[in-house]
């Protein structure tokens, strides 16, 4: 499966992105991270279904300097993806 979420409130410059990196690239799933310029973070898992949903569910809490305030998600057709990647 794969799933993208969007994540807003406080999530840059405070580790997201690399706890994010490291949680799932840990659980062996393909994807990325990633900074957008609105001060959103944007991450895409994929993976076994319990997995995935697992990470994202992080993404509604963050770490803990973060503040959570949406986290949106979508599902998304399988890419074959394995390796998680912070841009």
């Amino acid at each position: 499966m794969r799933r993208r979420v969007l994540v807003t409130g406080r999530v840059q410059a405070v580790g997201f992105r690399a706890s994010c990196h490291h949680r799932a690239a840990a659980a062996g799933l393909g994807g990325y991270v990633r900074n957008l310029s609105d001060g959103s973070v944007e991450a895409a898992f994929e993976g076994p279904s319990a997995t995935v949903d697992t990470l994202v569910g992080w993404c509604s809490v963050g770490p803990p300097l973060a503040r959570v305030t949406t986290a949106t998600v979508v599902d998304e057709p399988v890419t074959g993806e394995t390796v998680f990647r912070m841009c």
